[in-house]
């Protein structure tokens, strides 16, 4: 099976690669997050990525595009269905295309690694795009590897972000941090 997966990050994607390995699956890796922000926290994970695919010899392919005006112009009216309605459907949506149109013979996503994300969301999303552009949706859910793949990141120095990626959700993260540091 020739399969295309859109990575997120290099740290979400160490259990994810290696679990489609021993299934004997060699995944494509798929860049492709512009509702990454800011640009400097873009292009550290996008770098970290690139050698990180680099090491372990997995092909990966990055559409440069940053997409801060249009990532605003999108969530603006709905900043708490963001991610629901906008960041998982755009970047998805992207990676089936170019799954489409180059050959691949399925697609899935590091996002399911994470047990921060709206799994269930991600699920239907990716089912309904696999059913519109008549490709294979292989569906993993990875999370139970989350905590091992975080380690393993952390052990081979990669870059490990705070937060999940959009201006909001680092403003949740470091609010939340507060409200706890005041509770202590």
């Amino acid at each position: 099976m020739k399969l295309l997966m859109h990575t997120c990050c290099a740290p979400c994607s160490v259990y994810c690669i290696e679990a489609l390995r021993k299934e004997e699956v060699e995944p494509a890796l798929y860049w492709y997050n512009p509702n990454i922000h800011p640009y400097t926290e873009y292009s550290a994970r996008r770098d970290c990525l690139r050698e990180y695919a680099k090491s372990i010899n997995v092909e990966a392919i990055f559409e440069q595009e940053y997409g801060l005006d249009e990532f605003c112009k999108n969530v603006i009216g709905d900043l708490q269905n963001r991610c629901k309605n906008y960041c998982y459907k755009v970047r998805l949506e992207k990676t089936v295309k170019y799954a489409k149109e180059n050959g691949y013979d399925a697609f899935t996503t590091t996002l399911f690694v994470s047990p921060y994300q709206n799994h269930e969301a991600l699920k239907e999303i990716c089912e309904k795009l696999a059913k519109e552009y008549d490709i294979e949706f292989v569906y993993r859910d990875f999370r139970v590897g989350f905590r091992e793949g975080q380690t393993k990141a952390r052990e081979l120095g990669l870059y490990m972000q705070k937060y999940c990626g959009c201006i909001f959700s680092e403003e949740d993260r470091y609010s939340k941090k507060i409200e706890k540091d005041k509770d202590l």
